[in-house]
């Protein structure tokens, strides 16, 4: 409303607020006779903070007041929290005195460190690369084509990543990472196979103009041109002839000569490789099928190596030769007078000798050797994933239910303090209980504390992280509380995904809280004795505690009482009920009354102090209506398919998972007997290894599947594919002794790496292959230039030819992709834990493929096609 004075409208307004203390305690309650009682003469006002359930604490300095950032679903973390730093750096001046905003913890630094990590790898691993061409090739021009390539097909994956929205991250740089030494196998075979060519037209060149010479009766000494020398056995004497290439410019019809050998070197090769190189990108498909937490991890990294193949392949065919015609020029060193093929040829002809003489026997030895391999396979461990180091821990102890507010302050600050203490120790963060929100259901009991960590480099010498989490666990041995170490975003993810905070978790599930609680604990005692378990805690899931206010019906009913008007009454009492609010500027507080604490401390004085107020306005004790009874119950209760659950949490040590597990169940089984309806499953990790175990149980034979089936339609013959085919069984020796050396465990991560092997493996019994083909039918033509039909000596010529002369191109290729690996392999950096298991397999199988390519195929290929020759089929 308003009121008109001397033509000026005046709005009416009251001002009623309550405005602090004062103005509340001058409240009437009630006036008689002119005489008001007040609330400051039957109560206290305080002021006091809301009712909570959770507590946050800051390096044991005392609690403070934190948030969490949510990023949306698939923003880019690193954009997301440096835009929360801008924010923070722009309200920072506008906080009130002796306050500040503090990052207690920022998973930028992680992202980071993984990122530059990769790239350092890339880095180096393209530098080994484009040194394994040049010391192999002798030829820097030639070794450019190598080089070149390779970035080109790096920036193709980058921009089908760009065009998938897909961020730079520790897989999806992975996947490029573990592809640059495939990606330039195919420019190298056809650079090798031109340079095989040229010398070829160099000889020929060579010869024509020699032999110009001697019919125009000039001399050698003075022709303005020489004649290099050319054959492929270095060690033969009198071998070489005197020669060399035109040191001048080349003619044109010189030039148009090379860049037709190098066309026909080209498409001698190309086709071959060409389909190895789909080979090797199609038989990484399968990962595509992965699902749940190791789909989503790995997905990014089959893609990336999937776009760096392709991009490789599709390269071979298209740049490569262009580049060849652009940069093969001048003088190519002769395959005999190169000293790192001198040195292959030296080393390798004796044992091919010596595998064609005991073709058998060498069969037979790889053979033994791959059933020997049983040994380090049955004792590879096993486990979901291998633990990646974020930088910061996270512990997460577990306590006894009912932990009061005052007490779980108390402890947290107490563990913090002892955790700051640690010299490695930034700061330590702590959460115990939960938001008041209803997302986050978290007891007052559940700890959280997130442990920033100084560099590596600043630590202790001689500690390593498992080092550093066992000296914490023994510092922090407290009576009821079992400890549980991990990192922060594994264990988020580990939470969401099966609500199990440990690597190991036990599911009880029945119909009656009691039994399940009995049967939890006596799980609880058995498996804390089996070898590798730190702690073992059983949820308490009949331990809560209550204050249970049992009504007794008769004794309301004569004093014309209803059970709710009872329990409201106990409700605002004990519980507190709002009647008002105060309005401070810009700021509300609520008004709460309830009975003050000493009225409130034991179930008896709750019986005698609380009054109910009854329909004539009488006030009855609680204690004449109800009964106050401490008692026990279910402090939560947890619920899957329908049916009651229990859970227990297992931390180990010094073990792999799917070795304790079993071991675990056997010990459960033998000691506890279950009654009917009621059974346990085995979570956590472990839930998602055998998840994983039975994925890859079809993943596996679609890779081998999809490996036949493109050689045979690359082959257009059985046996070849069989022969090559070979290779992959043999490439998993070499992995499994690599991995068995290394004390790694079986997981996704090494799966990956044994996928990818496949692939690889079988594109150098391709390599191979396509060499001895070509030298037996080089052998087949000549022969029937002669017209007589080839025999045995014929096609063991051709092998020695195919093996020993072609050796360097197979060599270059096999070295070139173990050198992209190797730095991978001996990583440290972040994300070197999982990137190192990838690798590990692929370092290993191509040492134990790369001797069944040079020894075992040319012996199969030898027994093969003299199985043929004698049947007429080699015509």
């Amino acid at each position: 409303r308003a009121v008109e004075m001397a033509e000026t409208e005046y709005m009416v307004r009251g001002k009623g607020y309550l405005r602090g203390r004062a103005d509340i305690e001058m409240l009437v309650v009630k006036a008689d006779k002119g005489t008001p009682v007040l609330i400051r003469d039957i109560a206290r006002v305080e002021l006091t903070p809301d009712e909570r359930r959770g507590i946050t604490e800051l390096n044991g300095e005392g609690e403070v007041v934190s948030g969490i950032v949510m990023a949306r679903y698939g923003q880019n973390a690193l954009e997301v929290i440096a835009n929360i730093k801008d924010k923070i750096a722009e309200i920072g001046p506008g906080l009130p005195a002796g306050v500040s905003v503090q990052a207690v913890y920022d998973r930028s630094e992680l992202i980071k460190r993984a990122i530059d990590t990769l790239k350092r790898t890339l880095l180096e691993e393209s530098l080994i690369v484009a040194a394994v061409c040049v010391i192999f090739l002798m030829h820097v021009r030639s070794a450019l084509v190598a080089i070149l390539m390779l970035p080109v097909g790096i920036l193709m994956a980058f921009i089908a990543m760009r065009l998938l929205g897909m961020s730079s991250n520790l897989m999806s740089l992975g996947g490029i990472a573990i592809a640059i030494g495939a990606m330039i196998d195919a420019a190298i075979v056809m650079i090798e196979n031109a340079h095989k060519h040229l010398e070829r037209l160099e000889h020929a060149e060579a010869v024509a103009e020699l032999g110009s010479d001697t019919h125009s009766g000039s001399s050698l000494q003075t022709s303005p041109q020489r004649i290099t020398e050319w054959g492929s056995d270095p060690n033969s004497a009198g071998h070489t002839k005197s020669a060399a290439p035109i040191s001048a410019g080349h003619t044109q019809g010189n030039l148009q000569a090379r860049y037709t050998a190098i066309l026909n070197a080209c498409k001698e090769v190309g086709p071959a490789l060409f389909f190895s190189l789909l080979i090797i990108t199609v038989s990484f498909l399968p990962v595509f099928s992965l699902e749940g937490q190791e789909g989503r991890l790995f997905s990014p990294l089959a893609y990336t190596k999937t776009f760096a193949m392709a991009s490789a392949a599709l390269l071979s065919v298209t740049l490569v030769p262009v580049l060849m015609l652009l940069f093969i020029r001048g003088h190519v060193m002769p395959e005999a007078k190169n000293p790192v093929n001198r040195v292959l040829i030296w080393a390798y002809r004796p044992i091919i000798s010596s595998v064609m003489r005991y073709k058998k026997v060498t069969i037979l030895l790889a053979l033994g050797v791959l059933g020997v391999s049983y040994y380090p396979a049955s004792r590879l461990g096993s486990e979901f994933m291998p633990t990646l180091n974020e930088g910061t821990l996270f512990y997460m102890p577990a306590s006894l239910p009912g932990m009061s507010i005052t007490k779980a302050a108390e402890l947290l600050q107490t563990q913090n303090k002892i955790i700051k203490s640690f010299p490695e120790v930034t700061s330590v963060y702590g959460k115990a209980g939960r938001a008041n929100t209803a997302t986050d259901p978290a007891p007052t009991e559940m700890f959280e504390t997130v442990i920033n960590l100084k560099p590596e480099s600043e630590w202790r010498a001689g500690l390593t992280i498992d080092k550093l989490i066992a000296e914490m666990d023994k510092a922090l041995q407290f009576p009821g509380v079992a400890n549980s170490w991990t990192m922060p975003i594994k264990a988020r993810i580990d939470m969401l995904s099966t609500g199990i905070r440990t690597p190991i978790g036990i599911k009880v599930f029945g119909k009656d809280l009691d039994e399940m609680e009995k049967l939890a604990k006596q799980i609880e005692a058995v498996v804390k004795a089996v070898p590798g378990t730190t702690s073992a805690f059983a949820e308490r899931i009949t331990g809560g505690f209550y204050l249970n206010i049992e009504p007794d019906r008769e004794q309301l009913a004569r004093y014309g009482l209803a059970v709710g008007d009872l329990l409201d009454v106990v409700g605002s009492a004990l519980g507190g009920e709002m009647v008002t609010t105060t309005v401070e500027g810009r700021e509300r507080f609520g008004v709460t009354v309830r009975y003050p604490r000493e009225l409130r401390g034991d179930p008896q004085q709750i019986a005698r102090e609380v009054l109910i107020p009854t329909m004539d306005g009488a006030q009855i004790p609680l204690g004449q209506l109800a009964k106050v009874v401490v008692a026990k119950g279910a402090p939560g209760i947890r619920t899957e398919n329908a049916l009651l659950s229990a859970y227990i949490y297992v931390d180990i040590r010094d073990r792999d998972i799917g070795g304790y597990v079993r071991d675990a169940k056997k010990a459960v089984a033998e000691r506890i007997s279950f009654p009917p309806g009621y059974y346990v499953t085995w979570s956590g990790q472990f839930e998602y290894m055998e998840r994983a175990i039975e994925k890859m149980k079809v993943v596996i034979p679609v890779t081998l599947l999809s490996i036949f089936l493109l050689l045979y339609l690359n082959f257009q013959r059985i046996t070849e594919t069989l022969i090559v085919m070979l290779s992959v069984p043999f490439a998993l020796v070499g992995g499994v002794w690599l991995m068995w050396f290394l004390n790694y465990n079986l997981s996704v991560a090494v799966a990956v790496g044994f996928i990818a092997l496949a692939g690889v493996a079988a594109e150098t019994g391709v390599i191979m292959l396509i060499y001895l083909d070509h030298a037996w039918e080089a052998i087949k033509l000549k022969c029937r230039s002669a017209g007589r039909e080839p025999c045995v000596a014929d096609l063991y010529e051709a092998v020695m030819e195919g093996a020993v002369e072609r050796v360097r191109p197979k060599m270059m290729t096999v070295v070139a992709i173990m050198a992209g690996l190797l730095p991978i392999l001996w990583g440290t950096g972040t994300g070197s834990e999982v990137m190192s298991r990838i690798a590990a397999p692929m370092v290993g199988g191509m040492i134990s493929s790369t001797v069944l390519t040079l020894a075992v195929i040319p012996a199969i290929y030898a027994l093969v096609k003299q199985w043929r020759l004698a049947r007429g089929l080699e015509g």
